[in-house]
């Protein structure tokens, strides 16, 4: 079988543990053909080692350093967006997919980030190939907030909510009901995490610990059955664990954080996760929670460092999914649902926030994304071979 699976791994340091993705795919008889891996590290990481090891696993992939991405934008005839792509960050992780665009027989893609482990127990490749072919019953999550904390299912016990779930959201009333799923609906599969969760600096602050990881820890026993949020409600999408279909590319752009001059960061993931979910909500489609689970083994840092990073668009996240709560109903596409909200952002008076010329930039960003897409596209069909 051909490659039509494209695995993203944003890595500096960790990238020997997808030697245990390969493992576990090989214990429960996944085609490794199926998969090229991208590598996203920087210039000063040894490529030359993340190369060795793909080749001693026998796995198809190739390794992206800043130099060999530059190279790769001017060879596809895009370096004019290369910006899209922050330096230095983990919403490298778009490169994965404009990578994925360029290439048309990924059908599927997967994010998974360094410092993860699959679980033993759960076919992870397979498992999440389910997910994104599911259909019949499935619970369905809702809440008198409009958003849906995927760690719901045992919050009475552990109190967590993940990073990027508003705080103007807590304390929600839950319900759940059953609803049909369709075959192609579930556009991606996010897998949550055990050990270490994923939250952000402040809820680890309150959680007493310094380094980063918050003393409370999730295990297996606190998810019970897989779920989708509702229509209309919203949830936090986490790219360390994840897969989605290629056609939600359009709309799935890992926002451009960290390298700004405003210092966001922390929201990547996050809000392309509001963005995708609101295209979900327009075009019918849903996004698959739960298993495969992963664990999560966040290095110690600084606690304040990541809340130094997250401090400046904490008042933002808080009205992100309120401005594009309305947009693009009338889409019929994800690339038109994202520039109607990409429109809405870039043109917007966001002067009431704190770092509100945030949103102009990242609609701006937004529709270069588009048109990066757009040119990539239309190289491919005007390939000779094709």
């Amino acid at each position: 079988m051909s490659h039509d699976i494209c695995v993203v791994v944003p890595t500096i340091r960790e990238y020997e543990c997808m030697r245990a993705y390969f493992e576990n795919a090989r214990e429960y008889g996944f085609d490794l053909s199926r998969l090229h891996v991208v590598l996203v590290t920087e210039d000063f990481c040894d490529t030359d080692e993340m190369e060795a090891m793909l080749a001693e696993e026998g796995v198809s992939g190739e390794v992206f350093d800043g130099t060999r991405r530059e190279e790769w934008y001017e060879t596809q005839g895009i370096e004019e967006y290369g910006h899209v792509v922050p330096a230095a960050s983990h919403a490298e992780t778009s490169f994965g997919l404009l990578y994925m665009w360029a290439n048309d027989e990924f059908e599927y893609g997967f994010f998974i980030d360094d410092d993860t482990l699959p679980h033993d127990d759960e076919d992870f490749f397979g498992t999440h190939m389910e997910n994104l072919a599911f259909e019949g019953k499935i619970e369905e999550v809702s809440s008198d907030e409009r958003w849906v904390n995927v760690l719901y299912q045992n919050a009475d016990e552990h109190g967590l909510y993940p990073r990027g779930y508003p705080y103007s959201a807590m304390g929600e009333t839950v319900e759940t009901a059953t609803t049909e799923i369709e075959r192609g609906q579930i556009v991606a599969s996010q897998g949550l995490w055990t050990n270490v969760p994923d939250l952000d600096a402040v809820r680890i602050l309150m959680d007493g610990d310094l380094e980063g990881q918050a003393q409370t820890r999730t295990t297996e026993d606190d998810f019970d059955g897989d779920f989708v949020a509702a229509e209309g409600d919203y949830l936090t999408v986490c790219s360390m664990n994840l897969a989605f279909r290629r056609e939600v590319i359009p709309a799935f752009y890992q926002l451009p954080m960290d390298d700004n001059e405003w210092d966001v960061g922390r929201f990547d993931d996050i809000w392309s996760g509001v963005f995708l979910k609101r295209a979900c909500d327009v075009l019918g489609k849903q996004i698959y929670n739960g298993a495969p689970l992963c664990e999560h083994n966040k290095a110690p840092r600084s606690t304040f460092d990541d809340l130094n990073n997250e401090v400046p668009g904490l008042e933002l996240n808080e009205h992100l999914w309120r401005v594009v709560d309305d947009i693009g109903d009338d889409a019929d596409s994800y690339a038109a649902v994202f520039e109607a909200m990409a429109f809405e952002l870039a043109e917007g008076d966001w002067s009431e926030y704190n770092n509100g010329d945030f949103f102009t930039s990242v609609g701006e960003h937004m529709l270069d994304w588009l048109e990066c897409l757009d040119k990539l596209e239309r190289a491919v069909l005007a390939a000779p071979n094709r």
